[in-house]
């Protein structure tokens, strides 16, 4: 089964989505799973994460009411109120949805860089450790020494880092982020997912070439069996259509076995997530 990884709906308007700004215009649409299916139809994708755009157990409900009503989303990355007293009530909520897979926060956006170790945060991260539910990673690659700190605090709790972390790719700085995500990397429960890089380079002048260095950095750090591809769909539209960026990550793995390449397209978002539990 091949799977994109990582990929988002919404049902557009302007106060709930406030990240999507002016300069953004191509996204301030809905963007619902009929759309999406004939993206994947058309570069043979059999099924996709669909991961939280917003911070409310609302989209939470109705992103796994999607997932429930069409096969081909095989599993929902939602949101909780990890700080809150109630996040255990919150996770139950849930409980019996069988395609609720993981938990993100939106780390990236928070005014304080050391979020992540706070307290109350890792309290809630360890409520996750016996409902089986996974935790998505999204930073800034500044955001890395925290990581690695933060991670260590959960040695049992499976990980999965959004994005390679967003190098500034547009700025062709491969330094100090190869060398944290090398770090991070050794932690064997921290998967890495292969997407939301060409909204990292310039959106009108990134080439392949220029994103092929941070892609083998990647591959040196996480090996093939702890990547996996995502599109980061509808957001990578700022920079790239659905097939090129496919295309391109295509073209990344030839160097790969068949083996190896079946992991990068589904085998490892499969374990990772336990699309088979």
């Amino acid at each position: 089964m091949r799977i994109d990884a990582h990929q988002h709906f919404w049902l557009y308007n302007a106060q709930e989505y406030g990240w999507i700004s002016d300069s953004m215009s191509v996204l301030r649409r809905d963007f619902r799973p009929a759309d999406l299916r004939k993206e994947i139809a058309a570069v043979g994708i059999d099924g996709v994460i669909s991961v939280q755009a917003r911070q409310t157990l609302d989209e939470t409900g109705w992103l796994l009411d999607w997932a429930a009503n069409f096969d081909f989303i095989k599993g929902v990355v939602g949101w909780v109120p990890l700080i809150s007293e109630t996040v255990r009530r919150d996770l139950d909520r849930f409980g019996d949805r069988p395609k609720f897979k993981a938990v993100r926060h939106v780390l990236q956006d928070e005014a304080d860089d050391n979020y992540m170790l706070r307290e109350d945060f890792n309290r809630g991260i360890r409520t996750l450790k016996n409902t089986g539910l996974r935790y998505d990673i999204l930073i800034y690659e500044r955001h890395l020494p925290q990581t690695i700190q933060f991670v260590d605090m959960h040695p049992q709790q499976v990980f999965i880092l959004d994005h390679v972390a967003k190098p500034r790719i547009r700025d062709n700085a491969l330094t100090p982020w190869k060398s944290n995500l090398r770090e991070l990397a050794k932690r064997r429960n921290v998967f890495c997912k292969i997407s939301g890089m060409v909204t990292e380079a310039d959106h009108r002048t990134w080439t392949p070439q220029q994103l092929r260095p941070f892609l083998d950095a990647a591959l040196e750090a996480f090996g093939s069996r702890r990547l996996m591809f995502g599109s980061d769909w509808p957001v990578c539209l700022l920079a790239s259509s659905y097939r090129r960026w496919h295309q391109i990550v295509n073209e990344f793995a030839a160097q790969l076995t068949p083996d190896e390449q079946d992991r990068l397209f589904g085998g490892t978002a499969t374990e990772a997530y336990g699309l088979d539990d």
